[in-house]
């Protein structure tokens, strides 16, 4: 029998899924970790604290499942994206990486607009300069931390630190270095008219691959921590939405998928590079060699949920404990109780500003329209269309840019909400489906990871083998109109306010 391991490095945490391959769970084990947040808009983590989960869940698989690590045939990584890792000659960390979810970037955004000039940096990266993305972190840690930058001779994201300390070897794959900004994503490469640009060396960057491509193997030391074979392979893998896009088949055209996870994601995939000219959707590598995706992301997603679980919800947090169910199962049952609209209540979900379409790091959360007359249930049923309405806001970009969403596969945790796949079908007006696997992101690496081991000929090949959905979920008909009225006055609250979130953040 052979088998093939999938790491998701989160937000949240790391899970680490051994498939056998026909797409069957062996075994998996998730290990979480903190995020730090020092000031108003900051979000950093631990290297460290993703090598050590990596450690602890490749064993735990490794050993829970009794499977000889010589029939492991190999490893691809999933990872949380954009994350900014410094690490100096002798490879170790400098400071803590600044993540996605970081928005302390804006004056960096405006240096790397004026260095590159705004429509040559969409031709080249496909993007718009982002506090999310780590070119501006590159400048932000240049700009403020002058003594670490000095010190700096690698520069990695999340999933490719794993990786070196897997490997020994300094590698990145297209999707994940899509994200960097650093990227000439119409090409596939480095590209050295930004790097020269911004004035960043390119010897710290690592190379790039494509996605199943082999960039290493497990090394000794590896194998020793992890219980891993020595020289098993490891693949490029994916940043987490291109790896969730092989986890649930879209490898096609005409194909798309959201994702509600930490963050939320509109993913369409596209043979045919698209860039959207305004910026406000994003164009990246997808982790099929030679094909591109569009993606649309809302920053607070599942966030949003979970800071209000955080916050408002410790009766049902400790109910779902003496019940031995997940406490958004009971959220779920709540928010069933609310009508659509929620009795005129609706939520921004800026809680870490925004992405599509706003491209605004300043803008925040807010309930608007509360009253006495409201509950809990009400505010919680809220927060999840708040959410759903930002992530209509990408599917009309799609749309407007012909692409086709007929049919939506929904994945990550707020994916396993029958409500919320509900509210998916209602706003977007079309079907939602699932992927019989809910292991997303893990499963795709893994496939990856088959296809580098020749045990599938192609990523769209692996797919058609693991792949399996369930039943569709259709819209109902007579929701149809009533998400539509307060999706157009939802749409109206960001205008209003843009203004004000300047002033605000001024303060």
């Amino acid at each position: 029998m052979e088998y093939l391991i999938g790491v998701d490095l989160g937000t949240s945490g790391t899970k680490t899924v051994l498939f056998d391959v026909e797409g069957n769970v062996i075994a998996s084990k998730t290990v979480e970790y903190p995020m730090y947040q020092e000031k108003n808009g900051w979000a950093e983590q631990e290297p460290l604290d993703w090598w050590n989960a990596a450690v602890e869940t490749l064993r735990a698989v490794i050993t829970e499942s009794g499977v000889d690590s010589a029939d492991i045939k190999g490893l691809g990584i999933s990872g949380q994206m954009h994350g900014l890792v410094m690490l100096d000659k002798d490879g170790s960390v400098l400071r803590r990486s600044i993540i996605w979810a970081d928005q302390r970037t804006a004056k960096e955004c405006e240096e790397i607009t004026e260095r590159v000039g705004a429509e040559r940096l969409i031709e080249i990266t496909a993007n718009p300069a982002l506090t999310g993305f780590t070119a501006s972190k590159i400048l932000w840690v240049r700009n403020n931390q002058p003594e670490i930058y000095e010190k700096c001779a690698h520069i990695l994201l999340p999933k490719d630190y794993v990786r070196y300390m897997l490997t020994g070897d300094f590698a990145t794959e297209v999707s994940d270095a899509s994200g960097m900004q650093l990227l000439d994503v119409p090409n596939r490469c480095w590209s050295d008219e930004v790097l020269e640009k911004l004035d960043i060396d390119k010897a710290l960057l690592p190379k790039v691959y494509e996605s199943p491509d082999i960039t290493g193997v497990i090394s000794e030391k590896a194998a020793e921590l992890t219980g891993l074979k020595a020289s098993t392979i490891v693949v490029g893998g994916a940043g987490d939405n291109a790896a969730a896009a092989v986890g649930t088949g879209v490898v096609v055209d005409g194909t798309a998928f959201t994702t509600i996870g930490t963050s939320g994601v509109v993913f369409a995939h596209t043979d045919k590079l698209s860039i959207e000219p305004q910026g406000r959707i994003h164009a990246l590598c997808c982790a099929v060699p030679g094909a591109w995706h569009i993606m649309g992301v809302v920053q607070s997603a599942g966030l949003s949920l979970k800071w209000f679980r955080d916050n408002f919800c410790g009766a049902e947090t400790e109910a779902a404990s003496g019940m031995g169910v997940d406490p958004y199962y009971i959220m779920d049952k709540q928010a069933e109780k609310a009508p659509i609209g929620c009795n005129r209540l609706l939520y921004m979900p800026y809680l870490m500003g925004e992405r599509t379409p706003h491209l605004d790091a300043d803008c925040r959360a807010a309930f608007v329209g509360l009253n006495a007359i409201h509950t809990k249930y009400d505010m919680l049923r809220a927060v999840m269309e708040g959410v759903t309405y930002a992530l209509r806001d990408s599917v009309e970009i799609l749309r407007e840019m012909g692409g086709d969403v007929d049919c939506m596969l929904a994945c990550g945790g707020g994916g396993t909400s029958k409500l919320w796949r509900q509210m998916l079908a209602d706003t977007f007006g079309c079907s939602v489906r699932t992927v019989a696997s809910k292991e997303g992101p893990a499963l795709g690496v893994a496939i990856l990871a088959g296809v580098g081991a020749g045990i599938y000929p192609s990523v769209q090949e692996g797919c058609r083998r693991v792949i399996r959905l369930n039943e569709p979920q259709e819209p109902i008909r007579e929701n149809i109109p009533k998400y539509d009225a307060y999706y157009q006055m939802y749409r109206k609250l960001y205008p209003a306010l843009k203004n004000f979130y300047k002033e605000l953040a001024t303060l």
